[in-house]
């Protein structure tokens, strides 16, 4: 039986229960209060699917599982939210919005704003340090498309590496990346990926106990005296590999989000380029290779929907409140 074709992707009250079970495992919570386990479900044919009533004598509000989340005050249907969020999760290099509009039937404007809740439900929070106990940390940078905003050029000293006679990363929206080998990836869109800057994204991500491994760049120079050991491939000397020192798994991270990003989405404001840049993440922390499948990622995605809003009039977010 194919995925597509269970309960909840189609039912209504079918998607509520399973909401209900991704998000209330321990028991029903009430937004508003915070209440665990005392709350009631409204029964009847006038009443809603999904809606319970907080029993507590100071609030005693309605609710529904998707209140306080990134899904709140939608205008489409559950299922079909479940449908986006199923996938988006499953597809190695996205889905347009175009293709979700054909897909589930809505507008254009509704599928793009939909992708973007679910982007936003991806979206991890604070993470430990990578590379704890010894661990190999590949650290890079890429640039992709030009910046709506174009910055000053970083000063000579910590630029990025650059081929001779090439322009570099003059005008382009800069990606610095960061993956424990064999484990996650955390990518990030500074402003300028100059050398305060990397060097703060490095040392506030990596764990001090960690092997550092980049290419030449001068940018990685200073931080590297931080980590257990600095390793280095000489790029332009033809040098990619020598014994475990390499950079070949941050590189195959930056050719999925660049094909995805070109053959699938084509376009991307920078203002949104970080949560693209999360979905990106999001699967590949979550990839076969790990043992993580379809249906397992698509579970991952909704329990993140908790405790953030997005409004179509700001949909760089906000927290819930």
């Amino acid at each position: 039986m194919s995925v597509l074709s269970r309960p909840y992707f189609h039912s209504v009250p079918a998607a509520y229960d399973y909401m209900e079970k991704i998000l209330w495992s321990d028991g029903v919570v009430c937004p508003h209060c915070g209440t665990v386990g005392n709350a009631t479900k409204l029964q009847g044919k006038a009443t809603r699917p999904g809606v319970w009533k907080c029993k507590e004598r100071v609030c005693r509000k309605q609710f529904t599982v998707t209140v306080k989340t990134v899904f709140e005050s939608r205008h489409v249907p559950l299922p079909k939210m479940l449908q986006a969020a199923y996938l988006m999760s499953c597809s190695k290099k996205g889905v347009s919005a175009h293709q979700l509009h054909r897909i589930l039937g809505v507008t254009y404007k509704t599928a793009w704003f939909l992708a973007h809740r679910i982007r936003e439900a991806m979206r991890d929070g604070k993470l430990a340090p990578m590379g704890g106990a010894g661990g190999i940390v590949e650290v890079d940078e890429t640039y992709f498309g030009k910046q709506e905003d174009p910055q000053p050029s970083a000063q000579r000293k910590g630029r990025p590496y650059v081929t001779r006679g090439g322009r570099g990363a003059a005008g382009k929206r800069a990606v610095v990346a960061l993956v424990e080998r064999g484990g996650r990836v955390r990518s990030f869109h500074p402003q300028q990926a100059d050398g305060p800057t990397v060097a703060k994204i490095v040392s506030e991500n990596i764990s001090r106990e960690a092997r550092l491994m980049t290419d030449e760049s001068r940018l990685y120079m200073r931080p590297g005296k931080w980590f257990a050991s600095h390793e280095t491939v000489t790029h332009s000397r033809g040098e990619y590999v020598r014994g475990d020192v390499h950079t070949n798994t941050i590189e195959n991270y930056f050719s999925v989000f660049k094909r995805g990003m070109r053959g699938v989405y084509q376009h991307c404001s920078e203002q949104h380029l970080h949560r693209y840049l999360a979905e990106f993440d999001f699967r590949y922390n979550r990839r076969s290779a790990l043992g993580i499948e379809d249906a397992e990622r698509t579970r991952s995605a909704l329990a993140g929907i908790v405790g953030k809003r997005l409004t179509y009039r700001n949909p760089n977010g906000t927290a819930a409140k």
